[in-house]
């Protein structure tokens, strides 16, 4: 809908199933009611919003993308901190059909948001207008060939591992609470906790991923916050009192922002920005996938143990296994391509014959000689099975001058091989 309609009015639309859903539960007389209204509606009305965000993102930023992305993420734990205590101050003064309808209008906002999307277009010349058209009609409304690209197909495995464990704790830590013996609202206080120290979490880990040096390895900054929250995860099943889960917040708090910071980052950065649509569309439905199995698998084994130690364990240990396979599989099958030696080698080329075509010509037998030190050192290089280009064809451009300038003589050797270019 995004390729074909764009983020605008995919996100106006958006807004509006969010609300509806909230308000058609409002006069709910089953739960099936609420499923319905809440889950399905709402939840497509959520979807409408949230993917035509991150794509707008995409395309307004680049350079700081990584710090867009942690401070755009943050707005999320900014309501999770108060939407606890908001839903019960809202269930004990309006009841749940007044909470309904009041959280229906609120999320009438999200139309709001979506009217301040404001589409890039660069201004197309007159003529080009036609070929811009015949662009549009043979675009793909959704784009498979991302699958042909390893990098992708690793990360949507990756992730949809990491969901079926991720959203755990943030779902039976107020349950967690209760069944330890505190009051509701000292429970709830748990979620606040969590979102507050997430806000801070993202932005910071935004800053992070868009150094010079960390960017280009921002995948294994990624792994670390899986493997981060794992751990956090296996840590909090063994708490037995209030002041032990208030703990497990903080660092799952800090964990799940700088994976909340990273995860659509590291994306954009695997597919670009052409296929990020579409890329996005397709990660998330893996995703939702998972999420449906997920929560609901550690509801079934609460039922069956009556311990939530075991649901914490087996949350932590799918989202460990999703750091270790991104890692292990980005640094076995993932290598950056080097610019061909002979690019190189044309480049430098290309530069000497311009200086030397100011200067002085060359005679036939030091073209002779050039010609084979070229093929020499293509040759090396291509039995060199290291990524690391070698000395002999990284030429200075400074030295290239200095040694045309200089008087020589046709057809004498010169001292250096590099030099011979």
């Amino acid at each position: 809908m995004v390729n074909r309609f764009g983020c605008r009015p995919v996100m106006m639309v958006g807004g509006l199933f969010a609300s509806l859903g909230m308000i058609l539960a409002s006069f709910s007389t089953s739960i099936i009611h609420i499923y319905l209204s809440t889950g399905v509606i709402t939840g497509l009305g959520l979807a409408l919003n949230f993917q035509p965000s991150l794509i707008m993102l995409n395309r307004y930023f680049n350079l700081k993308r990584p710090l867009a992305n942690g401070l755009s993420a943050a707005g999320s734990p900014v309501f999770l901190c108060g939407l606890s205590p908001l839903g019960q101050f809202l269930q004990n003064y309006y009841g749940w059909r007044g909470g309904f309808l009041i959280l229906g209008g609120l999320l009438l906002n999200c139309c709001v948001c979506g009217a301040l999307m404001k589409p890039l277009q660069n201004p197309k010349p007159v003529e080009q207008q036609h070929d811009l058209g015949d662009k549009k009609k043979k675009k793909k409304l959704l784009d498979f060939s991302v699958f042909k690209d390893r990098g992708f197909v690793i990360y949507t495995v990756a992730a949809s591992i990491m969901v079926l464990g991720l959203f755990v704790p943030p779902v039976f830590v107020v349950s967690y609470a209760k069944e330890l013996g505190n009051e509701d609202t000292k429970s709830a206080l748990l979620l606040t906790i969590l979102g507050f120290i997430d806000i801070f979490a993202r932005p910071t880990c935004g800053v992070i991923a868009g150094l010079k040096w960390v960017r280009p390895r921002c995948v294994y900054l990624f792994s670390f916050a899986m493997l981060f929250n794992g751990t956090a995860d296996l840590v909090g099943s063994q708490s037995n009192d209030y002041v032990s889960l208030v703990i497990f917040c903080i660092f799952f708090g800090v964990s799940y922002g700088m994976v909340g910071a990273l995860q659509f980052e590291v994306l954009m950065a695997i597919v670009g920005t052409e296929k990020f649509s579409s890329a996005i569309g397709l990660v998330l439905l893996a995703e939702a996938i998972a999420v449906l199995v997920g929560p609901p698998s550690a509801g079934r084994l609460l039922d069956a143990t009556k311990s939530y130690m075991y649901i914490f364990l087996l949350a932590g240990s799918e989202v460990l296994l999703s750091g270790v396979v991104l890692a292990t599989c980005n640094f076995l099958f993932i290598k950056r391509k080097p610019r061909e030696p002979a690019v190189y080698l044309s480049e430098t080329v290309t530069l000497a014959d311009d200086k030397t075509n100011q200067h002085t010509s060359r005679a036939e037998g030091q073209q002779t000689t050039e010609k084979k030190m070229q093929k020499k050192v293509i040759d090396e290089n291509k039995n060199n099975d290291n990524d690391v280009r070698p000395k002999s064809v990284a030429v200075d451009s400074q030295e290239v001058e200095r040694f045309l300038k200089e008087p020589q003589t046709n057809g004498d050797k010169a001292a250096c091989p590099e030099t011979c270019l």
